[in-house]
């Protein structure tokens, strides 16, 4: 590979978007398994040792396990931590927000896609909290379009975001997804709308808002993965994964597993 070719975007044929679809549902799948063990007194290590069984019941690999290192499939994070926490034995607690984040690599391709739970009942702030960063989700997928550019994905995450009163993290990007789990481009949280690349069929991103209660900064513990919110309030994160089909967005991946799990 070329220099100049890690910055090329990889838009995907028909046939690879569905081999995509596949990967991005047993992502999906992992995450409604999981979701009825995500409760007080389970802790994060159980649910990393059943995603990676099922995972590999399907034909498939952990996406994240091994890959820069990860010791991990699943990567849980807690309350204040944004994303990429190491699952540990603390059990969950009454009150928690877990944000669950789980690849899946089947046939050469990959999946990615994260959920955030509430354990029992949570704050009614943190719960809108977590209600807002899920819109931001979808308003982000709808701008997915061939008559838009990258930027204004962003643009209407942080608008929805901010109208709120949350920080959206800046330091995290969404991204290309394909052959690689991180591909081009990145797909900031935040933008202005008609910048950036345009947006074309076979376009093939994860989109996933990480929104803070209170600031946007963030920072990395000494673990190198951990990453949370710098003034120690909740953090909440959900991705999905996307292909642009006939000019629209086409969600590849799905929470019905989860909301079938939770009742919801």
């Amino acid at each position: 590979m070329s220099f100049l070719d890690k910055f090329m975007i990889r838009y995907k044929t028909t046939e690879e978007i569905e081999i995509m679809r596949e990967a991005a549902q047993i992502v999906s799948r992992t995450l409604g398994l999981i979701a009825k063990h995500v409760v007080p007194g389970k802790t994060p290590k159980e649910l990393d040792r059943m995603a990676e069984d099922y995972i590999r019941s399907q034909n498939a690999i952990p996406g994240f396990l091994g890959l820069y290192g990860c010791p991990s499939t699943l990567l849980i994070s807690v309350n204040d931590q944004v994303v990429h926490g190491l699952p540990t034995e603390r059990p969950f607690q009454e009150g928690d927000i877990v944000s669950v984040d789980c690849g899946s690599l089947y046939k050469g391709y990959y999946g990615d896609h994260a959920y955030t739970f509430e354990v029992g009942e949570v704050k009614p702030e943190i719960k809108k909290l977590l209600e807002v960063t899920k819109e931001c989700l979808y308003l982000g997928i709808e701008q997915c379009t061939i008559a838009n550019r990258i930027e204004d994905i962003g643009w209407a995450i942080q608008n929805h975001a901010e109208s709120h009163g949350y920080g959206v993290v800046r330091e995290l990007v969404g991204h290309g997804l394909g052959k690689s789990l991180h591909e081009e481009p990145q797909v900031p949280n935040y933008g202005r709308r008609g910048r950036g690349k345009k947006i074309q069929n076979g376009l093939t991103i994860a989109i996933e808002p990480m929104i803070n209660m209170g600031t946007e900064q963030v920072k990395t513990l000494d673990d190198k993965w951990t990453v949370v919110t710098a003034d120690g309030k909740p953090s909440a994160h959900f991705e999905h994964n996307i292909a642009v089909i006939d000019g629209k967005p086409e969600i590849l991946s799905t929470f019905d597993y989860v909301y079938e799990a939770l009742k919801i």
